[in-house]
């Protein structure tokens, strides 16, 4: 019988992969999948893909059975993925969504937003897990022969710790050689492996003891409205908890965690500085222990690595970290806290550009959950939702205790100035105040918002300023190191003995830094234990931890810093603030330099007199009559909010409008310029109703930084999606007119326009 010959075997359909790459690119960009990868390739993990002549890192957004119907691409020049990275993804589906949505929100660049999602220790191929030796009890094996002391004294100490221990962590708890366990383990007693082990943050720290106390009225109120709402299980709630300093936002935080969780979910708090890390992790890993995970950039890598493995595993179910924590991998979110949501910190400043606490209260909404955004001074954004309704308003207007509030005075500067005839840094009033702190045993904060020992250096001969070469931005002396500093760019070079431009000998040294009153004080209180916080002085790892702790123990009678130690600290024996040249924020050129002065001056106000005494803080200024140091000394927010409010709706400000700005960067001034005529000219043409407002191209407040020149182009409307509509229409044009996009960096609701 003659057979049918078999037809021949199909070949399987292709299948394609969208990536998005960490480069400032709007489009993602299509591969081929080869069979050998479709097993392993999922939506969230990382691949090694060609492009150009080289391959990179990018991110599998999506697998698509067959080209789109209206793609441009040619089947054959599609090149294939070189190889999958993560098996499984380390990018969760949650966080895929809300990258994308971060990313179409501030006009950014998907790729470079997801990258910016993974901590720094997870991008780094060469981070891995610590692995060392442990030891584990054997389940159920009995000894032939009667064990020695030795071996029943490392049996117990292993079965007292867990059933498992490092193999040294055991012999020095039992003080014993290797040679016992060895013989142990050869006679089936217990089993000698390799651990991973997790490098620890807390590792070293005191943790303290949980205390319970009685909830405030007002403390009882809010909390009781958060988890009303967290028991609503999957419903979206926000809001606005608006509590002084001392009043207990904490508290709060911590007990609609416990709630969170004994719902079956997990709990995220954000705080804006690294400084604020260590007295919040240490209080919640009082109450939660090691649920809790740390996420922010002074950790190690390793550290960081272990962490984010922590919460992606699902060890950790509260997650407390600064800015990118937002995008930890934590399931199944049922409470989201950013505390002092007023922050400037909560911004990222380079691209990718977002806001941390918009993107939080995003993230709540999309995983039905609850968002609670604190502060004792509210931004004027977050202000306003609670009043249209957006937000639940929450209040806490009095302090724990019975003392209230410490009490604000100004020191007017200029009747200083007339008494000495000259400027000085330290007031007698405030030096006499510093004096009787001391002598009472109680301890004192000064605050001055500038690094350094000297703002610049003026030539008193021809009156020139010594700039950073790569910055349009005065150098600032160190005196420590000798140094002449630029806080923009890290550029430095020695001090001058003489002025560069006409070696003049008469170099004078202008404004106060930190490094310099901290030093006046010290030539004024040699007895007293003063201690400096700022960026310069804590250079090395776990320096300002240890500070803060000691300050706390009262091992240290003064800080000096910025406002690093403004805000959330809460140290009982301090009953005296100083605020030095509070006028620096007020000579900002930027819309919220009056709200940005109210809140430091609040929120540092609030570290004083938060224990058995009554507080006391001085503020020094030139300009007494202004606004918003006469509501901050009032601690009168309302005051404050209403008159600033006026002044933001007579200049279409927000949060009456929606402001963007286009910031143009290039080495070359001519080349900046003309990008910045042709956005321009481009946004003019998409503007057809002109319901979008345009300002420039104008020079940035600081228009040469890092050796670029910087135009900026500022877009206001009363409408955001007329806003995004002109603006989106108009770089659509000028790329389509040639601009170069990796000149052209766009910021929406910026929270400066420097």
């Amino acid at each position: 019988m003659q057979q049918t010959p078999l037809e021949p075997l199909s070949k399987p359909k292709d299948k394609y992969a969208e990536v998005a790459l960490p480069l400032p690119l709007r489009q993602t960009f299509t591969y081929r999948l080869p069979d050998e990868l479709l097993t392993e390739a999922k939506a969230g993990a990382r691949v090694s893909v060609p492009f150009g002549r080289r391959n990179i890192t990018g991110y599998l957004v999506e697998i698509l059975d067959t080209l789109s119907e209206n793609s441009e691409l040619q089947e054959e020049k599609i090149k294939n993925i070189s190889a999958i990275l993560d098996v499984p993804p380390l990018i969760t589906p949650e966080i895929l969504e809300l990258t994308k949505w971060t990313a179409d929100y501030y006009a950014s660049f998907w790729g470079e937003m997801l990258k910016a999602s993974l901590p720094a220790g997870i991008n780094a191929d060469s981070v891995r897990a610590k692995r060392r030796k442990a030891v584990r009890r054997t389940a159920g094996a009995q000894a032939d022969k009667p064990l020695t002391g030795v071996q029943t004294r490392i049996l117990d100490t292993l079965t007292s710790n867990g059933g498992e221990m490092f193999f040294t962590d055991l012999i020095e708890a039992t003080g014993v050689s290797a040679s016992p366990l060895n013989t142990l383990a050869r006679a089936g007693l217990l089993e000698i492996f390799v651990a991973d082990e997790r490098r620890d943050p807390l590792a070293r720290a005191i943790i303290p003891t949980r205390q319970d106390f009685d909830l405030s009225s007002s403390q009882a109120a809010a909390l009781e409205a958060i988890t009303t709402a967290l028991s609503s299980d999957g419903v979206y709630a926000a809001f606005l908890l608006h509590g002084v300093t001392g009043s207990g936002k904490t508290e709060v935080y911590i007990r609609a965690m416990q709630h969170a969780l004994a719902n079956g979910r997990s709990a995220m708090m954000l705080v804006p500085e690294i400084a604020l890390t260590p007295v919040f992790s240490r209080r919640l890993r009082s109450v939660f222990g090691l649920e809790v995970a740390i996420l922010h950039s002074n950790l190690s890598s390793g550290e960081r690595f272990d962490e984010w493995n922590r919460i992606r595993r699902g060890d950790a179910r509260i997650v407390i970290g600064t800015r990118s924590a937002v995008f930890a991998p934590l399931e199944n979110i049922g409470l989201v806290i950013v505390d002092e949501e007023h922050d400037a910190s909560y911004r990222q400043h380079e691209s990718p550009f977002y806001n941390a606490r918009d993107v939080a209260v995003m993230r709540a909404h999309n995983a039905g959950a609850v968002v609670v955004l604190g502060s004792a001074t509210p931004s004027m954004e977050s202000f306003y939702n609670a009043e249209t309704g957006k937000y639940t308003y929450l209040s806490m207007p009095e302090r724990i205790g019975s003392l209230g509030l410490a009490q604000a005075e100004i020191i007017d500067m200029r009747e200083v100035f007339k008494r000495f005839g000259k400027d000085v840094a330290l007031s007698p009033e405030l030096i006499g105040s510093i004096r009787e702190t001391y002598q009472r045993g109680e301890q004192v904060i000064i605050l001055l918002n500038r690094r350094g020992f000297s703002q610049f250096v003026l030539c008193r001969g021809c009156g020139e300023t010594i700039k950073c070469k790569n910055c349009d931005i005065t150098l600032t002396f160190h005196r420590r190191d000798n140094v002449m500093v630029c806080h923009y760019c890290n550029y430095r070079e020695p001090t001058p003995s003489t002025c560069p431009e006409c070696q003049s000998k008469f170099l004078y040294f202008v404004g106060e830094g930190t490094e310099n009153i901290a030093d006046q004080l010290v030539k004024k209180f040699p007895e007293m234990r003063i201690e400096r916080v700022d960026r310069d002085s804590m250079a090395r790892k776990g320096e300002l931890d240890s500070i803060l702790l000691n300050f706390a123990a009262g091992e240290v009678d003064m800080l000096v810093g910025t406002q690093m130690i403004a805000k959330g600290h809460d140290f009982p024996r301090v009953t005296l603030v100083g605020v030095v040249s509070v006028d620096i924020g007020l000579g900002l050129p930027d819309l919220r330099s009056a709200e940005r002065t109210f809140q430091l001056i609040t929120q540092v106000a609030g570290r004083a007199g938060r224990g058995e005494k009554r507080g006391r803080v001085l503020i020094q200024t030139y300009y007494p009559e202004h606004y918003a140091l006469r509501h901050a000394v009032a601690q009168d927010y309302d005051g404050f909010y209403r008159e600033e409010i006026r002044f933001r709706e007579r200049l279409g400000y927000p949060p009456l409008s929606v402001l963007a700005v286009i910031l143009i960067k290039h080495r070359d001034y001519a080349t900046a310029m003309a990008s910045a005529n042709l956005l321009r000219r481009s946004l003019d043409t998409a503007n057809t109703g002109k319901q979008v407002r345009i300002l420039g191209p104008a020079p940035a407040s600081l228009s040469r930084l890092k050796n670029e020149f910087r135009l900026q182009i500022v877009l206001k409307s009363a409408s955001r999606k007329t806003l995004r509509s002109v603006l989106d229409a108009g770089i659509a044009e000028a790329e389509r007119r040639g601009l170069d996009r990796k000149s052209a960096f766009v910021e929406i609701d910026p929270v400066n326009l420097m």
